[in-house]
């Protein structure tokens, strides 16, 4: 049997995210007529049609678009291969392509860091920052290893290590105080005047439900897109908001006027490991698990 090229495999699926030859082309730093003839070759050699071609538009065929999917799998286990055999099957060693969303990367990446450079020296750690929803696409296209994210996330295709808790606090300026009831209930709070982050942001779903927010009327209209701006939000005195305590522990409310109290005994985040089924990796996000664990509001990993 005659195997099928990887390169053009690999044109074939950049080309499907890009629906573009010339981006696909840039992309896999060839000539766009060297990836149409890779594409051509692909369907040659297993012929059948992958694209359907009309004048300068292409659509992919039902077959084409199965082949992008098992294309995936095996140029992301290639690449496992690949760079198993260039540390000699050493597990602590190469390149890790990391994702973490922006309500936890500011607030982790400094310990993060310092942990690997301790523990897992020759590891080579790429990040990136970026919203749940387009870091599950990289991890699915293979152009990421690892996620950090914050659970529990819906990530089919993938497995997921719960690592710790981050509990939710209602942040108040020190000059609304008085007007909150004693203890604490989020119920009474008037209408609009909860500041939350913008919908695309996992977090603000998480603390809905973990906070018992179940008076929408109580949410501003008004919505943030980073902690940051909800930080300014509160010390303007125009409301309320929540935070994890991992963005307080790293001092998100220092020179400000604001104050935390503890939400519901319940009102916490998961955060967690998520990557692709079938990894050959299992042992360094296992270590990674380990290291990262500590470094968070209740670690749980045992």
């Amino acid at each position: 049997m005659k195997w099928p090229n990887l390169k053009h495999l690999h044109y074939l699926v950049t080309l499907h995210q890009e629906q573009h030859f010339h981006r696909a082309a840039q992309r896999c730093n060839v000539s766009q007529s060297t990836l149409s003839t890779a594409i051509q070759n692909l369907e040659e050699h297993f012929g059948s049609q992958l694209l359907e071609r009309e004048h300068k538009t292409f659509v992919f065929t039902s077959l084409g678009i199965d082949i992008v999917e098992r294309s995936k799998v095996l140029l992301q286990e290639a690449g496992e291969l690949v760079e198993y055999a260039q540390n000699a099957g050493n597990w602590q060693r190469g390149t890790l392509k990391l994702g973490v969303i922006p309500t936890i990367a500011p607030f982790l990446f400094e310990g993060m860091m310092g942990a690997f450079k301790a523990f897992l020296p020759d590891i080579n750690l790429e990040m990136q920052e970026d919203t749940t929803e387009k870091l599950l696409q990289q991890l699915t296209d293979g152009r990421l290893d690892l996620l950090i994210l914050a659970l529990p996330m819906d990530t089919p295709g993938c497995k997921q290590m719960v690592l710790g808790h981050d509990p939710f606090h209602l942040i108040a300026h020190e000059d609304m105080m008085p007007a909150l009831p004693n203890p604490v209930d989020i119920s009474s709070l008037p209408k609009k005047s909860i500041f939350l982050l913008q919908q695309e942001h996992c977090m603000t779903d998480h603390a809905v439900s973990a906070c018992n927010l179940q008076h929408r009327d109580q949410i501003s209209s008004v919505a943030a897109s980073s902690l940051y701006t909800l930080v300014q939000l509160a010390n303007s005195k125009m409301g309320y908001t929540f935070l994890p305590e991992l963005a307080i522990n790293q001092s998100i409310l220092e020179h400000t006027g604001l104050k935390s109290f503890p939400a519901e005994e319940k009102g916490f985040r998961e955060i967690g490991l998520v990557w692709r089924s079938g990894t050959t990796r299992m042992q360094l996000f296992r270590r990674i698990g380990e290291i990262v664990s500590p470094l968070l509001p209740v670690p749980t990993l045992k």
